[in-house]
């Protein structure tokens, strides 16, 4: 005797799916600036391409960096240093700041 295997229907692969939160309020300016999150353990991960030449100029940062400040900076330190600082400057200024400026060109 054959067995059939009960598939889900139309409808219960095509359901509503729910409405995503608002996106939280900025922060009140006499908060603490925005840092980046340092040496600690990342429950999530993001891949970025970057071009060659971007990769070494943040190799040779990085290595600038680690000498000049005396402790291990890796690349995603550096990165999530560079976020933190991109983000802030968004919330302060807003479409006027940096991120908006650097985006808007071709």
């Amino acid at each position: 005797m054959p067995r059939r295997v009960s598939l889900p229907g139309a409808d219960e692969l095509f359901r509503p799916t729910a409405v995503p939160d608002p996106p939280a309020p900025a922060p009140a300016a006499t908060e603490e600036p925005r840092v980046g999150s340092g040496r600690v353990k990342h429950d999530e991960k993001m891949t970025v391409y970057v071009t060659a030449d971007e990769l070494l100029e943040i190799e040779q940062a990085r290595l600038v960096l680690r000498r000049a400040l005396g402790q291990g900076v890796d690349r995603g330190r550096l990165v999530r240093a560079a976020i933190a600082m991109a983000l802030a400057d968004y919330e302060e200024r807003g479409l006027d700041g940096e991120l908006a400026r650097r985006l808007q060109k071709p």
